[in-house]
């Protein structure tokens, strides 16, 4: 397993059985533990057309939206690629900086620690299966589902962010071993495929949320997205449409056509139009977002 935790000293990559030394310890019994596994989550697993579409600024956004209905939310990402140690600035100790999981952590109105937002924090920025190699570790699963469990339990909706894309792998086949057949039963390693961000949407149950960053090419990237969303058994609760290139022509068509297509094949509906910022703030977004629309497509109304 590879792990960084928020402060203290860098750490080292472990094996996995030193590394399980550094969790953070679950101080409640075990009988509570294990109930959380049982209730469902609620909220939304956020995923997106590519990288750097935009998937973290809407999560954030998505979390702000939220809370300004009154509701307790935490952001989460599971995995996160690319991180660099800042020191403290009284400069005792420090933590490990990643962009995406300080923009969730702010972003959610519960106390949480950064280790508790993301329980797998990378410093090589790659594709977190070889980050996670590069470093001498391995990704392990079960830790990340049993995290948005837990986070559950002190919060009414849970804003998932995934890797990357859709199907960027986690842990790959060879990588499999027998521990992983302890993974809850909806989304078990499929034969010679490995495990990735795709198992582990099907694994936390959620509606999916897609981001499309609106360039050249997002019509065909986004409906095979949602084609591979539905493809797993999960339900595309709505679509965000994200001006990442704010000179990109014909930008309105192009959300026309995906507004059209979307909603009649999957009955997706459109949750928000993004406009360019720099920088994008969680608020701005917001403000950018249908929140009916969204607590709709949730199931969050009362």
């Amino acid at each position: 397993m590879t792990k960084m935790l928020g402060g203290g000293e860098p750490p080292t990559v472990l094996p996995l059985s030193e590394a399980q030394l550094l969790c953070e310890p679950d101080s409640r019994p075990q009988a509570a533990v294990e109930a959380d596994r049982d209730r469902p989550l609620r909220g939304c697993f956020v995923t997106g057309t590519d990288t750097e579409v935009g998937k973290t600024t809407s999560a954030a956004g998505l979390l702000s939206a939220l809370a300004q209905q009154g509701l307790r939310v935490a952001g989460y990402k599971p995995v996160a690629a690319g991180a660099v140690w800042q020191p403290a600035v009284n400069g005792t100790g420090g933590h490990w900086y990643n962009e995406d999981v300080e923009a969730l952590h702010a972003a959610s109105n519960i106390e949480l620690t950064r280790s508790e937002v993301c329980p797998c924090l990378l410093e090589e920025a790659c594709a977190p299966h070889l980050a996670a190699r590069l470093e001498g570790g391995r990704i392990e699963p079960e830790l990340l589902i049993a995290g948005a469990h837990q986070l559950m339990s002190r919060c009414d909706v849970l804003v998932v962010e995934g890797a990357g894309g859709f199907c960027v792998p986690l842990v790959e086949a060879q990588e499999i071993s027998g521990d992983l057949a302890a993974l809850d039963a909806a989304a078990p390693p499929r034969t010679g495929t490995g495990w990735g961000t795709d198992d582990l949407a099907v694994a936390l149950r959620l509606p999916v949320i897609l981001v499309v960053g609106l360039r050249l090419g997002c019509i065909n990237h986004a409906l095979l997205t949602a084609e591979a969303v539905v493809a797993r058994g999960l339900r595309l609760a709505g679509w965000i449409a994200n001006r990442i290139e704010p000179a990109m022509p014909h930008a309105q068509l192009n959300i026309d056509t995906l507004t059209r297509a979307l909603q009649q094949r999957h009955d997706a509906p459109l949750l928000g139009v993004v406009a360019y910022h720099a920088p994008a703030t969680a608020a701005r977004v917001a403000d950018e977002l249908d929140v009916g629309a969204v607590l709709d497509a949730l199931g969050l109304r009362d």
